[in-house]
C-alpha cells in the first residue's frame, strides 16, 4: 500500500512529465509554423525588418529540428537528464533575444520570450525529476552486487 507522500510524488511526477511533452509539442508545432508566413503563432514584421526577422524564423526552425533530435537520442539512451541541459540553454535563448532586439533595433513579439521560459522550465523540471526521482539505479546496483 502506498503511503500518502508517494501518492502525491507520483502524481506530481505525472503532471510533470505531461507538461513536458506538451511543451515539446509547443516547441516543435511552434517552430516549424514558424516558416510560413500564414501558420506562424508568433509576429515576425518580415515587411519592416527584412532578413533580421527571417533570422528568428530560421533560429526557431533549427530549434524544432534540434528539439526532434534531442528527443530521439534522450528516449533511446535513456539519458533523460540531458533535458536539464536543453532547459538551460532554451532559457538563456530568452536573454539573447532580448540582446539581439536591442543590437538591431527590431521590435521581437514578447510572446517568444515567454514562450521559450515555458519550454526551458518545463525541460529543466522534466530533467531535475527524472535525475531526482529515479528508482531504477537501487536494483541495478544490487543485481551487479549478487554476480560477483
Amino acid at each position: 500500500m502506498k503511503t500518502t507522500s508517494s501518492t502525491s510524488l507520483t502524481i506530481l511526477k505525472k503532471c510533470v512529465e505531461i507538461n513536458f511533452y506538451l511543451s515539446i509539442i509547443a516547441l516543435i508545432a511552434g517552430g516549424i509554423l514558424s516558416f510560413s508566413d500564414n501558420g506562424s503563432i508568433f509576429e515576425f514584421h518580415t515587411d519592416l525588418y527584412g532578413p533580421l526577422a527571417n533570422n528568428l524564423r530560421m533560429m526557431l526552425v533549427y530549434l524544432a529540428l534540434t528539439e526532434i533530435f534531442l528527443c530521439i537520442g534522450c528516449f533511446f539512451s535513456g539519458n533523460t537528464h540531458y533535458f536539464m541541459l536543453a532547459g538551460f540553454s532554451l532559457l538563456l535563448l530568452t536573454g539573447s533575444l532580448q540582446v539581439y532586439s536591442e543590437i538591431n533595433d527590431i521590435e521581437i513579439d514578447p510572446n517568444l520570450s515567454i514562450f521559450l521560459a515555458y519550454a526551458g522550465l518545463s525541460h529543466l523540471a522534466f530533467g531535475l525529476s527524472a535525475c531526482l526521482l529515479k528508482t531504477d539505479r537501487p536494483h541495478i546496483q544490487t543485481r551487479f552486487r549478487r554476480s560477483s
